[in-house]
């Protein structure tokens, strides 16, 4: 590493000229990655509800549809709207009462059922079906273009459309959370650095990494709108301190060589070999998210694994070469820095380890419980703001036709009459079912098939499956349509083997069951390969158990308070904030350890080597958990989207738990398991009979 450590300083000019050259092809890049905004397409491919989704496009040309509200308008006027409509591009369908019948017929002629799902008081409404996918760039451009000739008595509900707003909030708000993270960051730098001009050139690398990440990202082909709104302020939040690291070594190289080529050559080697440590446990914790089967996890993951790698690569090339290039310039900008040295602080943790360690025991069993009892939320309108279109028309569909979502029913096309009928029948009887609508509930003896038009019935009816529509009172996501679901799917299973339920309420159910399996696999394989990095690195047995412990302490509380604040948070919140918070912040507890074995190697007892390990790390563990506060916080205070929100606010949170918890309750570990963590930890024979004086060692150490 110190030949290529030379070499790097030798090539700075190049470097950064390369490093500013290849921003170009990585924003061509970034700009021409796809972003995906719809979250149930990262359901398994296999999964029933998915397959059928396949199914309903590729037979019947229904990649996705939305409900479409009329107040009070006059029927011709409904109808002429509706033909507007069906001429917008990819708008396959709009199915209203003259699909069914000749608007000279009067409405009263059709099933009472049928009727009513078309009508309430002065308002009607639309299916309007679309030859895309929910979350397809041309669905979003035809609700864009529809909304465009529509009028403030028409509104609109469904998936596509709540995508569709989403994709525009994220849209604009992006550039914000990108822009706060940056200033906070810049707050948190000139309280800790000792130069203003130095966080400028922290900013720059740590952006030019960012953008080379988003970038690379074109080889996958589009990412999630979650990982676009948080990979960037997630980047600058884990990889900040691996530049803060540099800087501290290059400064104590300057102590040491009057030649700053050779200081920053010893600085890049030596934060390689620090940084490298502390980033594999990070990227541990994303690789993690790659085990899950709700394919979110493995877009986040790779997209954030992929950034750590590349925020160490500019860390040891970028950076040290800006600084440099630039060190007439820092050097004018230097300053005392702001932040206070801790001092009395690690004294006072140190004398009074047994009262942490009871307050960790204290709080251990609550932490658990509300971990375990925090209540999340699948629906994705549910916390959306109400000035939104979507959810304003999602409020008029409940309004004026008591429905909150509809689903629908892939039936063997062969299933004779009397079997379907009696289907329908049992299908009317179910709880929270509101309508039933199919070429079977509207044939009758007053509506004979004949009158149906081909169009209609090519669009309820393929050559292998007939499609029905069920229309419910109940809420998406709610414990009552996923009973009734389980139900319908009895029902129709019965008659048919091969039916399928599919829809975004089934889909959303698959959702849960999926997410809440991922969960146990996502903290099994999290835990599991950073208890192997632990054990590697310290080379000990106890250790392991003891950081891990502390850690996933921190999480219960941070994942705890929800439920004893009352709040409900997105279900992506519970998957991923735990092996994001444990990869991330168990840095500084690996930080803190390192040194106490080093102390302990030394020759000092367990009270002076959790002393200086406390001191001597502190400053470090501060400015590390303020680094990804600064990131996230105010990304949570302002984002519209409470997934992006909930997420940064709970990674802002943990990283201040993480912190208060490393400091205050692991030199407690220290002291009461000591002679447990000399026993398990190769190389660890202490002669604790020939130590230097706890007072001389300090001296040492502060003078150094």
């Amino acid at each position: 590493m110190n030949k290529l450590s030379h070499l790097i300083v030798k090539l700075r000019y190049v470097i950064l000229i390369v490093a500013i050259a290849l921003l170009i092809p990585a924003a061509a890049g970034y700009f021409n990655t796809r972003v995906n905004y719809d979250i149930l397409t990262y359901l398994p491919k296999e999964i029933e509800t998915m397959q059928g989704q396949d199914i309903l496009l590729d037979q019947f040309g229904t990649g996705s549809f939305v409900l479409y509200v009329v107040e009070g308008m006059e029927e011709k006027d409904v109808a002429n709207l509706k033909s507007q409509i069906e001429k917008v591009d990819h708008v396959a369908d709009v199915v209203w009462y003259d699909s069914v019948m000749d608007l000279s017929v009067p409405m009263e002629m059709l099933p009472t059922e049928v009727y009513d799902a078309f009508n309430s008081d002065d308002a009607t409404m639309m299916f309007i079906v679309f030859d895309e996918g929910t979350s397809a760039d041309a669905t979003m451009d035809a609700i864009e273009n529809i909304r465009k000739i529509s009028n403030k008595q028409c509104f609109m509900s469904g998936m596509s459309a709540i995508v569709t707003d989403t994709k525009n909030m994220a849209m604009a708000e992006t550039p914000i959370y990108v822009g706060i993270a940056v200033l906070l960051a810049v707050i948190v730098l000139s309280l800790t650095m000792d130069s203003y001009l130095i966080p400028v050139f922290f900013l720059l690398s740590i952006g030019m990494a960012i953008v080379y990440n988003m970038g690379t990202n074109v080889f996958k082909g589009e990412i999630s709108f979650i990982t676009q709104s948080l990979s960037a302020v997630l980047q600058l939040g884990v990889t900040l301190d691996y530049s803060i690291f540099l800087w501290h070594s290059y400064q104590e190289e300057l102590d040491k060589n009057d030649n700053k080529m050779d200081a920053m050559a010893n600085a890049i080697s030596a934060t390689f070999q620090s940084v490298i440590g502390s980033s594999i446990t990070t990227v541990a914790g994303f690789v993690a998210l790659c085990f899950m089967s709700f394919t979110l996890g493995l877009d986040l993951g790779v997209v954030m694994a992929k950034g750590v790698i590349f925020g160490v690569i500019g860390c040891v090339t970028i950076l040290p070469s800006m600084i440099l290039i630039f060190d007439n310039l820092i050097e004018k900008t230097k300053h005392k820095p702001l932040m206070p040295e801790f001092n009395r602080i690690p004294k006072f943790v140190a004398r009074h380890y047994g009262i942490f360690f009871a307050i960790f025991l204290v709080l251990l069993f609550p932490a658990i419980y509300g971990n375990n009892h925090t209540s999340v939320y699948y629906d994705l309108t549910q916390t959306l703001p109400d000035k939104l279109e979507s959810v304003q028309g999602a409020k008029k569909v409940d309004e004026e036709f008591e429905m909150n979502s509809a689903y629908m029913l892939l039936v063997d096309k062969n299933l004779d009459s009397a079997s379907m009928n009696q289907m329908i029948k049992e299908l009317k009887n179910t709880d929270g079912i509101l309508s039933v609508l199919s070429t079977d509930s509207l044939i009758g003896p007053a509506f004979p098939r004949s009158f149906i038009p081909d169009d209609l019935l090519s669009d309820l009816e393929s050559d292998q499956w007939k499609l029905v529509l069920l229309t419910t009172d109940y809420k998406i996501a709610s414990d009552e349509i996923n009973n009734q679901i389980g139900t319908v799917n009895t029902i129709v299973k019965s008659y048919d083997p091969k039916a399928m339920v599919v829809g975004e309420a089934p889909c959303t159910k698959d959702l849960i069951n999926i997410t809440n399996h991922d969960f146990q696999v996502v903290n099994t394989v999290s835990i599991g390969l950073v208890f192997l990095i632990i054990a590697f690195v310290l080379k000990s047995v106890s250790l392991p158990f003891i950081l891990v412990a502390v850690i996933e302490f921190a999480i219960f509380v941070n994942m705890g308070l929800p439920f004893y604040t009352h709040t409900t948070i997105p279900f992506i919140s519970s998957v991923v904030i735990g092996t994001i918070q444990l990869g991330a912040t168990v840095d500084y507890a690996i930080l803190m350890t390192t040194r106490y074995l080093s102390e302990r190697k030394a020759g000092h007892d367990k009270k002076e080597a959790t002393l200086i390990a406390l001191s001597t790390s502190m400053k470090s563990v501060v400015v590390s958990a303020l680094s990804f506060f600064a990131a996230t916080f105010g990304v949570g205070l302002i984002s519209s989207i409470d997934m992006i929100g909930s997420l940064c606010n709970l990674m802002a949170r943990g990283a201040i738990i993480s912190m208060f918890t490393v400091l205050l309750v692991l030199p407690a570990m220290y002291m009461i398991f000591d002679k447990l963590i000399m026993r398990t930890t190769f190389g660890m024979n202490v002669d604790t009979d020939h130590r230097p004086h706890l007072g001389d060692r300090l001296h040492r150490h502060k003078a150094a």
